[in-house]
């Protein structure tokens, strides 16, 4: 197989998981986990069944791949902010403000934390979020120690595995706006972070 054609297969694939992705984020957000079947997903993406299961497997499979889907969105625009920031602080602030304000506005979130139909997505953010948990996490860890070199990577997990959890505790229930959350987030780790740059002066 010349490059040229691996790359075009390889483009089509990547296109067909796309759109079949896009098409059970869609019916999860409508019918929940226990709603979604393969035949619909594949209905929805014209394409045939067996072409869904020979994509990701199984229910399970497809599921987790839309939960990791919708993870790297949220982690994308985390990222930016990050970037943009003028220290830690203020990106840890517009991070959480972003992560809190997507979710609201995520139609598969939103779905699990609003709809009778999306309660069964809700352990994806819970009890079975640790894919999530973890590569936000991973993530976190790794902008912290652009901005904080000396932190260790033991610390800037503990510190962004952290903010993650309270994050997430902010969107399943949702008591205050995105602002205010984020105030309270880096309200309780400042003094972690102040006592460390102390540390290393």
């Amino acid at each position: 197989m010349s490059e040229i054609t691996s790359s075009f297969t390889e483009r089509t694939k990547a296109s067909l998981r796309e759109t079949l992705l896009e098409a059970a984020t869609g019916l999860l957000a409508e019918q929940g986990h226990a709603g979604l079947r393969m035949a619909d997903v594949a209905a929805a993406a014209g394409v045939s069944r067996q072409t869904v299961y020979n994509e990701f497997g199984n229910k399970t499979a497809l599921v987790e791949a839309v939960a990791l889907r919708t993870t790297a969105e949220f982690l994308e625009g985390i990222r930016t902010r990050f970037e943009s920031a003028p220290d830690l602080l203020t990106g840890i602030h517009r991070a959480v403000v972003h992560t809190i304000e997507h979710g609201r506005e995520n139609k598969l979130v939103a779905a699990a934390l609003g709809t009778q139909a999306g309660e069964d997505l809700l352990p994806l953010l819970t009890t079975k979020g640790e894919p999530v948990l973890s590569a936000a996490t991973e993530l976190a860890a790794a902008q912290y120690r652009e901005f904080v070199p000396t932190l260790d990577e033991p610390t800037a997990e503990l510190l962004a595995e952290t903010v993650t959890r309270l994050v997430l505790s902010h969107l399943v229930l949702p008591t205050h706006s995105a602002t205010e959350a984020a105030d309270m987030v880096c309200t309780a780790l400042a003094p972690a972070i102040a006592h460390h740059l102390s540390t290393m002066e």
